[in-house]
C-alpha cells in the first residue's frame, strides 16, 4: 500500500474506534442507570485513570517512531495510537462525568488496596505501572532509524501492551468492577493480545526476540 492509503485507512480505523468509544461510554451511563446509581467504585475510577495514563504512553511510543519504516510497522503503530486515542477518550470521559480527577495520586492502588500505607517509598528506578517506557527508552527511539527503529519500537510496545493486559485483566476480574469497566477491560485484553502476536512474529522477522 501507498503511505496516502496507509494514512486514509489509519484515519478511518480513528473514526471507528471513536464511535465506538462514544457508544461505550453511553452504556456505561445507561448501565449506571440502571441500577440507581451513579457513584463508580475505586476499581472503576483507578482503572480509568491509570489506564488512560497508560495509554498515553502507548501514543507518545507510536507517534515517536520514525517514518523511515517499514508500511506493516507505521501501519501498526497508527493504528494502535488510534485504538488506544478513542480508549482513553472514553474512560476520561467517564472521569468527566463524575467530576473526577484525569489521574491518580496513588497509581495502582485499585489493584493493591492499602498498600501506599503500609509500603516502603516506591522505588525512582521502578516504573508506575506495568509495561512503561522510560524517557531514556523514549529518547532512543527518537533517535533511532530505520531496522533499528523497528525492532526497539516492537519490543517496547510489546512490554507495553503485556502490562496494559496485566492492568486491563485485573480489572476485568474484579469484584468490584461495574460491568462497564469489565467489558472495556476484556476488548483491551482481546485488542492488545493480539498486537502482541503480531509484534511478536515481526520481531521474529527481523531474527530478534520480544
Amino acid at each position: 500500500m501507498t503511505r496516502a492509503t496507509i494514512a486514509a485507512c489509519a484515519v478511518l480505523v480513528a473514526l471507528v474506534v471513536a464511535a465506538a468509544g462514544f457508544f461505550g461510554g453511553v452504556a456505561w451511563e445507561n448501565h449506571r442507570a440502571e441500577q440507581h446509581s451513579h457513584e463508580p467504585t475505586p476499581a472503576d475510577i483507578g482503572f480509568a485513570q491509570d489506564m488512560g495514563v497508560h495509554h498515553d504512553q502507548a501514543i507518545l511510543i507510536a507517534n515517536t517512531l520514525t517514518a523511515d519504516v517499514a508500511p506493516e510497522i507505521r501501519g501498526l503503530a497508527d493504528r494502535i495510537a488510534a485504538t488506544q486515542t478513542a480508549e482513553a477518550a472514553t474512560m476520561r470521559g467517564w472521569l468527566d462525568w463524575f467530576a473526577l480527577p484525569l489521574t491518580s495520586e496513588h497509581p495502582m492502588e485499585w489493584m493493591h488496596p492499602g498498600e501506599h500505607e503500609h509500603s516502603t517509598p516506591p522505588d525512582p528506578d521502578e516504573p508506575p505501572m506495568p509495561g512503561l517506557a522510560s524517557a531514556d527508552e523514549i529518547a532512543r527511539l527518537s533517535d533511532a532509524r530505520g531496522t533499528a527503529a523497528e525492532i526497539l519500537f516492537l519490543q517496547l510496545m510489546t512490554r507495553h501492551h503485556r502490562g496494559g493486559v496485566e492492568m486491563a485483566t485485573a480489572a476485568q476480574n474484579s469484584d468490584t468492577a461495574s460491568a462497564a469497566t469489565r467489558r472495556l477491560a476484556l476488548s483491551m485484553i482481546t485488542e492488545q493480545g493480539d498486537e502482541i502476536g503480531q509484534m511478536t512474529l515481526l520481531l521474529r522477522a527481523r531474527g530478534v526476540a520480544p
